[in-house]
């Protein structure tokens, strides 16, 4: 399964819902202001950086780049991909799931 962020998480608990429900092996895409999740040195870093033995994390990179973010470092492990790389990842899963 591939969950879709697009809420911050320093404004919703979308990202931490879905930290708790999803099942092991499925795929995270943080988008829209849901790239604030991301973000190395924050306050959810430590809760996304103890999962990313259990999900494979991505960013969408012009997400990042429209909030002025494409230069911060971000958690170790998370990809960062374009649009082409957000549909792929869309054919790839079988069920997408979007927070909110």
């Amino acid at each position: 399964m591939l969950h879709l962020v697009n809420k911050s998480p320093f404004e919703k608990n979308s990202l931490s819902s879905c930290l708790r429900l999803a099942k092991n092996g499925s795929g995270i895409l943080l988008m829209e202001d849901g790239v604030f999740g991301a973000l190395h040195k924050t306050s959810v870093t430590d809760e996304v950086a103890g999962r990313s033995g259990d999900f494979k994390f991505y960013v969408l990179g012009p997400d990042l780049a429209a909030r002025g973010l494409s230069e911060k470092p971000l958690i170790d492990g998370i990809e960062i991909i374009d649009y082409e790389g957000f549909v792929d990842l869309t054919t790839e899963h079988d069920v997408v799931n979007s927070w909110l």
